[in-house]
Formats: C-alpha cells, structure tokens, sequence
C-alpha cells in the first residue's frame, strides 16, 4: 500500500516524475525493497520546487482538498517523497487515494 495512517494522519509515498509530456498518475511502482510508492508524472521542470509545487496542486485537485493540507516531510529534492496530509481521515479519503492506485 503506497499510503498509511500515522497519528491520525495519512502518509503518502509518491514517486515523482517530472518534465513529463503531461500529469498523470501511473499506477503503483514497487521498489527492490518491496516500498510501494505513487508514481505521478508532472509537467514542471524540477527546479526551485516547481515540480514539488505542481506534485502539491495535483494531488489536491485529484483528492479535492485544500493545499494547505499537504505537507512535503521527506524528499524535498529526490524523486521518492513522503507526502503529509493533514485533515479528517474518512472512509471516503482512502477509497479515493486506494482508487489512485489502480
């Protein structure tokens, strides 16, 4: 599973693919160490934080959700990062991130 719950918190793990042709997500992709991460592609190039920028404006928009309540907590310049988001964990939250995946 590419997310979790942690202190009432869900914990993305997403593999970011900048300067792409177009935003997308790709699937699950599993590491040699058996992590599963996200893979999201995103137009921007990976320069002063813009594709981290884009990464943050499209996840909330597929999820519907402010951006504020997004957080980077691992990986600001590497491709594997840990996305925070803090809001009310709900049912329909983890349907719509697991739906991600698919």
């Amino acid at each position: 599973m590419f997310w979790m719950e942690k202190n009432g918190k869900l914990v993305l793990n997403v593999r970011l693919t900048p300067s792409a042709s177009c935003q997308k997500v790709g699937g699950v992709f599993v590491d040699a160490d058996g992590g599963c991460f996200l893979k999201i592609s995103v137009v921007a190039v990976p320069e002063k934080g813009k594709a981290n920028k884009e990464l943050i404006a499209y996840l909330s928009s597929l999820l519907k959700l402010p951006k504020s309540a997004f957080n980077i907590i691992y990986g600001e310049t590497d491709r594997y990062k840990k996305i925070e988001i803090e809001t009310d964990v709900s049912d329909k939250l983890k349907k719509a991130l697991t739906s991600l995946g698919d």
